[in-house]
């Protein structure tokens, strides 16, 4: 057997894992145009089943934060039917999945989502990067508009709603996205947050919105299936965080209180968020430390479990391209390389048929008998 921490079981609260691998939320756009995540998406996951814990990429709670066109959302029946197809598949093969809300905020062009409308966020400050649209192209980001207050009471409850709604639909429970620029972040960033209202300001302002989110999302389906990814520092798209710490520091000691089931968190090259907040945290914690960043490899994630910065360890791409990584890195096998051309086309190509240990192991089906001529 081996003595890897990796590949070791993890119990607390409503986490009972077989190995401390966690496949990484990931946008990959198999969703059909309302929404609903694509008959695809169900056998996508279930091929990774075998990680210790899956986080689905991300998912609007409302329209108004549907950030680019084929993304899924959590915001009716007809999603929750799609993502039930989907928690059933990852359930009949052992496997446990969360779902990851993610509002785009700034994020979002009015052809690009179903709400028709400009994107909302916390300030007019509009996003660094192009926008998919229906008819395939991309669009120059817009500028957003700002958030009112009502409109702040009215996207904490929609996550709210989504959560239940993700409960519903078989999740086994939720996390939030407040990370890599999404409207959680455009909260809490120097650039994107130039508020002088109790929302912007210093770092209590700028914690208010995401732990009303939070403390919102909590209290709908319990603290114990509720979490929050968090990338303090993360400069992907034009984000701009100075001094991530004394804006980070209080809002996860703030967060450490809410007794929640876990918290995602990205180091960095700049700020090193697992070293410095990892202490304040009581809970589960999880590493991503391949953002911005190599890709994370084996004993990456050995050395980072036996540090003691994480309880377990986040693997992105390594994970879109061997659904088997628990079992690859138990050998250490080589890992297959990923379909860049691929990522974010609608069909199976490039999602559903990267071979496996077995798989590729298997004899070929042989060739018929050659018929003779007369």
């Amino acid at each position: 057997m081996s003595n890897d921490l990796l590949l070791s079981p993890y119990s607390r609260g409503r986490l009972n894992l077989p190995n401390r691998l966690v496949m990484a939320p990931m946008t990959r756009y198999r969703a059909a145009a309302d929404g609903t995540p694509l008959p695809i998406v169900a056998e996508h996951y279930a091929q990774r089943a075998s990680a210790g814990l899956i986080i689905s990429e991300g998912i609007y709670p409302d329209r108004r934060g549907q950030s680019g066109w084929r993304l899924p959302g959590l915001t009716d029946a007809a999603h929750v039917a799609g993502w039930r197809r989907v928690t059933d598949a990852v359930h009949a093969r052992g496997g446990r999945i969360w779902a990851q809300l993610m509002h785009g905020g700034r994020n979002g062009h009015p052809l690009a989502g179903l709400a028709g409308a400009l994107p909302i966020a916390p300030s007019a400050v509009p996003a660094a990067a192009s926008v998919h649209l229906p008819d395939g192209t991309k669009a120059a980001p817009v500028l957003p508009r700002v958030m009112s207050e009502r409109d702040i009471a009215d996207t904490v409850a929609a996550y709210a709603t989504s959560a239940r709604l993700a409960i519903d639909a078989g999740f086994d429970g939720v996390e939030l996205h407040g990370a890599n620029n999404y409207l959680i972040h455009q909260f809490l960033a120097d650039n994107t947050n130039l508020r002088t209202d109790d929302y912007g300001g210093g770092p209590e302002g700028r914690a208010r919105f995401p732990l009303e989110v939070t403390s919102a999302v909590a209290g709908a389906i319990g603290a114990d299936r509720t979490a929050i990814r968090l990338s303090p520092g993360n400069p992907q798209f034009g984000i701009t965080e100075a001094d991530p710490g004394p804006v980070y520091r209080p809002l996860v000691d703030r967060l450490d209180h809410l007794g929640l089931a876990y918290l995602h968190l990205t180091d960095g090259d700049d700020y090193p968020a697992l070293a410095d907040l990892r202490p304040r945290w009581h809970g589960t914690l999880i590493a991503n430390v391949g953002e911005n960043r190599d890709q994370t490899t084996r004993d990456a994630g050995e050395q980072t479990l036996r540090s003691g910065l994480a309880d377990l360890v986040s693997y992105g791409r390594a994970f879109l391209a061997n659904p088997d990584l628990p079992a690859r890195f138990a050998v250490r096998a080589p890992l297959n390389p990923i379909d860049q051309a691929h990522l974010y086309t609608p069909g199976p190509r490039g999602y559903l048929d990267y071979p496996t240990l077995v798989s590729a192991a298997a004899p070929s089906s042989p060739a018929p008998p050659a018929r003779r001529a007369g």
